[in-house]
């Protein structure tokens, strides 16, 4: 399993832009010594300006990133058994159930022999997951993080073709020596408010797990929040349990 303390997600950009616009004189030596002067003083007011503007941007990216963070360790995420809560509705397939969450304001369907955990909520962050009665691999969660007053919709964490490069890539681990988790993505898209992702994650010596997750913004009333929806099975369960992961992400929905 990836370990999520080694992801470097916090990495600061570089300052090439800001230390070549510091760089410019703009000034042509034939120009009168008081001329040069007074423009020498415009630019250095100028410059904590920049240095505003550009830490600005660095904080800006900082916090996307720390938000793909997020995501990413919904996929590692297990929490404990408690009692399940159930809502009845109408056409529902024979094998699902659905799982309402009148607090959290939504829903997913679930198969009707699958277990309901929840641990606590801890500050911004709550986790509910749903796994079959047998030991498995197989499991869906949803993690629910709150969100800075900057984050209105997706696209604020930008393209998804970008939010999910950023997401996998962050994962990756394969290019160390020795090799870690090898992370790959297979698909993306943005449909109906969700960032939909597929990717695998692998370890050295161990099967292969494949990751679907939707992944969708909602306000409380007081502040926005993103929901991470994520199911995962394992190559060799892949018969057993895929489809049935896939449909359970696909059906969740805000209410």
């Amino acid at each position: 399993m990836a370990s999520i303390s080694s992801l470097h997600l916090s990495q600061r950009p570089s300052h090439g832009f800001f230390n070549a616009f510091s760089n410019q004189t703009g000034f042509n030596n034939h120009r009168k010594q008081t001329v040069t002067a007074l423009c020498s003083k415009q630019q250095e007011e100028e410059k904590p300006l920049d240095r505003v503007c550009v830490q600005e941007q660095d904080w800006c990216v900082i916090k996307r990133r720390q938000a793909v963070f997020h995501v990413a360790l919904s996929a590692f995420s297990f929490p404990v058994i408690v009692s399940d809560v159930l809502a009845a509705e109408n056409d529902v397939p024979g094998d699902f159930r659905v799982y309402a969450d009148d607090v959290n304001k939504f829903k997913i369907l679930i198969p009707q022999n699958w277990q309901v955990g929840a641990g606590e909520p801890n500050g911004f962050k709550s986790i509910t997951a749903f796994y079959p009665e047998e030991e498995s691999y197989s499991n869906v969660s949803v993690v629910i993080t709150g969100l800075g007053a900057d984050f209105t919709r997706m696209e604020s964490f930008g393209k998804v073709d970008a939010f999910a490069d950023t997401l996998v890539s962050g994962l990756d681990r394969s290019w160390q020596r020795p090799a870690g988790v090898k992370a790959k993505l297979i698909d993306c898209k943005a449909a109906n408010g969700f960032y939909y992702i597929e990717y695998t994650l692998q370890n050295p010596g161990e099967s292969r797990k494949h990751l679907y997750s939707a992944i969708g913004m909602a306000s409380n009333g007081w502040y926005n929040r993103l929901y991470t929806v994520t199911g995962q099975f394992v190559d060799e369960e892949s018969e057993k349990f895929g489809s049935t992961v896939q449909k359970a992400v696909a059906s969740f929905k805000f209410i």
